[in-house]
């Protein structure tokens, strides 16, 4: 099955378009770009240049993909953005390529980004991820598999999302979020464990309880972070999912929103 291009798109020679590939009205797809099999391209939509997007993606109305980083150091080096399978990009989202710092921006498969979210350079989303309408995303965010990230959300650059974190609407994030939390506010501020997520996406019930446990002694205890965590160490059950929080916390560079 060949690729269906609108008479009125325009699809550039050095574009490829898999098989089942539909691109509608006035979309534009440009040099260095690989669409995968089944993926729709909606109207209006824009993949400027060397961007790599998955299979069984829809691409809706007015997004914009693989446009230059927004960031004044940019000299007009060669880099990407890639984009996986089975991820929904709604209208007048923008996606830019990455810069020289790592040479691309990512999204992963699975993910749904709502209407009129920014993802900027460098940035790097994982999979199954829920951005929500008008977020705006800073260079060099990463973000962790599962994270569900609420509308009006602001993101400084270099922060980190944990993985199942939830952030609530409206929140200004300074610092990095930690996994399988909940956060949400400006200033914002930590809110106890993702517990719903956590259950609704299979956790046990011996898991939830030695996440929960980490997250009392880190975060409602007396000790500062340093001495929490070596006292986590030595005292607690690690699991891997207790590993993932207390590595990331360990690894924070921006510190953790608490």
């Amino acid at each position: 099955m060949s690729a269906e291009v609108h008479e009125t798109a325009i699809v550039d020679p050095g574009a490829t378009l898999e098989a089942g590939v539909r691109v509608g009205p006035r979309a534009i797809v440009g040099p260095n770009v690989t669409i995968g099999e089944g993926t729709d391209i909606g109207p209006g939509v824009l993949v400027e240049k060397n961007t790599v997007i998955g299979r069984d993606c829809r691409i809706f109305q007015g997004a914009v993909l693989g446009t230059d980083p927004q960031d004044l150091k940019f000299s007009g080096e060669e880099s990407w953005l890639r984009v996986g399978d089975r991820t929904m990009i709604r209208e007048y989202a923008t996606l830019n390529r990455g810069t020289a710092w790592s040479g691309e921006t990512v999204v992963g498969s699975d993910c749904l980004l709502m209407a009129y979210v920014h993802v900027a350079h460098d940035c790097l989303i994982g999979d199954h991820v829920i951005i929500s309408n008008a977020t705006q995303m800073a260079g060099h965010i990463t973000v962790g598999d599962h994270a569900i990230i609420s509308g009006l959300v602001a993101i400084h650059q270099f922060v980190r999302v944990g993985a199942h974190a939830f952030i609530g609407g409206a929140s200004r994030i300074a610092q990095d979020a930690v996994p399988y939390c909940r956060i949400v506010g400006n200033p914002p501020k930590l809110y106890g464990l993702n517990s719903v997520g956590l259950e609704r996406r299979g956790f046990s019930t011996e898991t939830r309880s030695a996440l929960k446990k980490a997250y009392r002694l880190l975060f409602k205890s007396d000790l500062n972070i340093s001495q929490a965590l070596a006292q986590a160490r030595s005292e607690l059950e690690i699991t891997p999912e207790v590993e993932h929080f207390l590595s990331f916390i360990e690894a924070s560079e921006r510190g953790v929103t608490s």
